[in-house]
């Protein structure tokens, strides 16, 4: 009974650990002192900026650059305009790909005493997507630059230059950071970059990213942070992804600095309810406190963080950070295998511990790790919610009964798997291959879950072949544990930590307790401690990886990082009934939550369902269709296919990527985009293309019949070729005197030019949309009209 107390006890203590590790700060008023921060302030210019949505281009955009113009000024900064096209290109499959926009960035300087020195960047982007306003993404990093320059400058004239970097175009590819870094002069007077970004309205701030060579950085950071979350887990994962922020452009222009986002709440990421009223201000200031903290010790200082060997750094229950270099890992290791060793050798000499319970003890971790993976896989599949931003809507709507069920099912199957090892019921095998075969069955593409689960069902019928020994099941744990982080270390130092610090911790608990063969209460008591401290650490990573909702896979690292430490509480002695239903309960709450998630529909007017419906005038075949992306809208978007009679059927086009629901519709009238081609020496030739009055997106599509060389576009050198019959792909936004794009290849070719233009508004020749309910909300281009034809040309 002793064992089941403390396991209870430590699992509460761990949920309070991560819980009170995710709390935020409360905001500070507008009064509060000028030289802090105040969200009060900051909510001031939020309300202001991210009143309504404000794409690139907008009129709104306009007003929103317009308004930050005016407040740098009040603020006594050198403010400037900086009007300039930007792009990026890539080539996939023989197929080029051209993102660009005409940006306008506004800059914004806070003079130092020194003029000469490089300045410290605030940078943060002040255009929305369609439909949204933004509140979060990213008109509180913009508000939190204005409030973090204000009180520096309330504490004094800094050393050196505070320039506040306000890009635009960001949600359309980066465009206005890819402006400044790569056109604008005053980037050669930058000198650290601190960008600040969000993904969802609330959730505590991380510092998720570093530029290259981050130790001095990390270091300034560590010193002047007050209770900071970051990882070097993050940022090395982070430079995995095909995704970026603003800072992934001077991070590749070897600037150094430091990436803060917000991540929580993320059904209101990109979307209309993105509202100041929606924001959880207790993020908006923690976000000041931490960036302001290392922008005024930047600006203060005069030298600025060099390039500097990586550090490996986390924070810790408590909100502690530390940090050290890579080669200390080693040092950690070695000191856990010596305490792993130690306990081992006691427990073998009380003649406790056997090495077939050692083998089986490694084969049990494995098949609580990779048995959880296929079950939260199935459990995934259950929801009804497909993968992707449209279908993951579902489940953001209601976040925290599906987290609830994640943790429910994950620690519920590691306690089950860790209690089974006193009894050996091989039986036990079959649960998570069959969760893996049904979980496949119901999505073909999902072979992680198949595979974990026939993986943890082939070691589980070794780890429980027979019943297995307390002490023996722990050593293999934790020999499995040095063995994975010894890799980790070897091949990824930076983080290995996360599993080398839960490794420590039950070392330590081996050791001093002979593998849990002392039996007092002083064992108990720390065992107790070590469990919560190491599921307090793990809650935390147990939350980040929740946030990708179509990974589940990823919650193997917390519950592999839980099992060190948890596994001698966890595992009661052979027959003890009260303590091996502990995990199967916990599996029967997630399942229930699960089937509650999966049956109740979460839409209210705080999470309305999203839609997103087109008009589309196909000038070629002088034809229009209403158009839906599937499983979005319900019975309003089907109502809006039919309104002009027509049967709803899948369709695919090639401005859809991929097949959409759409019925025909009435034909109405729309200027067309004007396309033209001049011929000029030496094979070159110039195409420009003009959207239709309105337009504020321009895609194309181009296909030469012999290869052409694409020398230019808005006047940028490009360098990059369009293949002889492959469709390559241009997008524009922002530009109404349309793109013109540069040239040159054999004389006696034909290029073939696709043209649709996006109206964000609904023909006024076609009926009405129907009102809305407060349960349904459009999504990004919805309730447009798209314009399409083709034009062909020869030279």
């Amino acid at each position: 009974m002793g064992r089941l107390i403390a396991l209870v006890v430590a699992l509460v203590v761990g949920a309070l650990l991560a819980w009170h590790g995710e709390r935020l700060p409360d905001p500070r008023p507008a009064g509060a002192p000028a030289t802090d921060f105040s969200a009060g302030r900051a909510m001031v210019d939020i309300g202001m900026i991210a009143a309504r949505p404000h794409p690139v281009g907008s009129p709104e955009n306009r007003q929103v650059r317009d308004y930050l113009v005016r407040r740098m000024q009040a603020l006594g900064l050198e403010a400037h305009v900086r009007r300039m096209p930007a792009f990026s290109s890539r080539e996939r499959d023989g197929e080029l790909r051209i993102s660009g926009a005409t940006v306008e960035n506004v800059i914004g300087v806070l003079p130092g005493r020194d003029r000469s020195l490089p300045a410290v960047a605030l940078m943060a982007h002040y255009d929305s997507v369609p439909h949204s306003p933004g509140a979060a993404d990213d008109a509180t990093g913009v508000a939190a630059a204005l409030e973090i320059a204000r009180a520096i400058k309330a504490r004094g004239t800094p050393a050196r230059d505070v320039m506040l970097l306000i890009t635009d175009g960001e949600e359309v590819g980066l465009h206005g950071a890819r402006a400044f870094f790569g056109q604008d002069p005053l980037a050669k007077r930058v000198g650290f970059v601190l960008n600040m970004e969000a993904r969802g309205n609330g959730g505590r701030v991380q510092m998720f990213e570093t530029g290259r060579g981050n130790g001095e950085s990390v270091r300034l950071f560590h010193a002047v942070a007050p209770a900071p979350s970051a990882s070097s887990l993050s940022t090395f994962i982070y430079e995995q992804m095909p995704n970026g922020t603003d800072f992934t452009v001077p991070k590749e222009a070897g600037l150094q600095g430091l990436n803060f986002a917000f991540v929580g709440r993320q059904f209101d990421y990109h979307s209309p309810t993105s509202t100041p009223q929606n924001l959880e201000q207790g993020s908006v200031q923690e976000m000041g406190d931490q960036v302001l903290a290392a922008a005024a010790a930047l600006a203060a200082s005069e030298t600025l963080p060099a390039r500097a060997p990586d550090l490996v750094y986390s924070q810790i229950p408590g909100g502690l950070m530390v940090g050290y270099p890579p080669l200390v890992g080693w040092v950690l290791l070695a000191l856990a295998a010596g305490l792993v060793a130690l306990g081992a050798w006691r427990a073998r000499r009380a003649d406790e511990l056997r090495w077939m319970d050692v083998a089986r003890g490694a084969a049990a971790l494995l098949f609580a790790v990779l048995g959880a993976v296929a079950i939260l896989g199935l459990a995934r599949k259950v929801t009804g919610a497909g993968s992707g931003y449209f279908e993951q809507s579902y489940l953001l709507a209601q976040a925290s009964r599906w987290e609830a069920a994640v943790l429910l099912l994950g620690l519920g199957f590691l306690i089950l798997a860790t209690a089974t090892a006193a009894r050996g019921r091989w039986l036990v095998a079959a649960l998570p291959a069959a969760a893996g075969v049904v979980a496949y069955l119901i999505d073909r593409s999902d072979l992680v879950s198949l595979v974990a689960g026939a993986v943890a069902g082939t070691v589980g019928l070794f780890a429980y072949w027979a019943p297995a020994a307390r002490p023996g099941v722990w050593t293999g744990v934790l020999l499995v544990g040095l063995v994975i982080a010894l890799a980790l270390q070897a091949l990824a130092p930076t983080i290995a930590y996360v599993l080398a610090w839960p490794l420590l911790l039950g070392a330590v608990g081996a050791a001093a307790t002979d593998m849990a063969t002392r039996r007092g209460v002083a064992s108990f008591i720390l065992l107790t401690l070590l469990a919560a401290v190491a599921l307090g650490f793990a809650g935390g990573y147990a939350h980040t990886a929740y946030l990708s909702l179509d990974v589940m896979a990823l919650q193997a690292l917390p519950l592999l990082m839980t099992a060190l430490v948890l596994w001698p509480l966890a595992q009661p002695a052979e027959g003890a009934p009260p303590a091996r239903l502990i995990g199967p309960a916990l599996l029967v709450a997630g399942a229930a939550v699960t089937l509650w998630v999966r049956f109740d529909e979460p839409w209210s007017a705080r999470h309305p369902q999203l839609s997103y419906v087109r008009y589309h005038v196909d000038q070629d075949a002088g034809r229009a269709w209403r158009i839906s992306q599937p499983s979005t809208g319900g019975d309003w978007a089907r109502a809006v296919l039919r309104a002009d009679g027509g049967q709803i059927t899948e369709r695919e086009h090639w401005i859809e990527r991929e097949p959409s629901d759409a019925a025909p519709a009435r034909m109405v009238q729309e200027a067309p985009a004007h396309a033209t081609l001049a011929a000029g020496l030496d094979g070159r030739v110039s195409l420009r293309v003009v959207p239709p009055p309105g337009a504020r997106l321009l895609a194309l599509q181009l296909r030469p019949s012999a290869a052409l060389r694409v020398e230019s576009i808005a006047g940028l050198p490009v360098g990059r070729a369009l293949n002889a019959g492959k469709w390559s792909r241009i997008w524009w936004e922002a530009e109404p005197a349309g793109v013109e794009i540069a040239l040159r290849g054999p004389p006696g070719g034909v290029l073939e030019v696709r043209y649709a233009a996006t109206l964000e508004r609904w023909p006024a020749g076609a009926a009405p949309l129907p009102p809305r309910p407060a349960e349904v909300m459009p999504l990004h281009l919805s309730d447009s009209t798209v314009v399409t034809g083709t034009r062909r040309f020869t030279w």
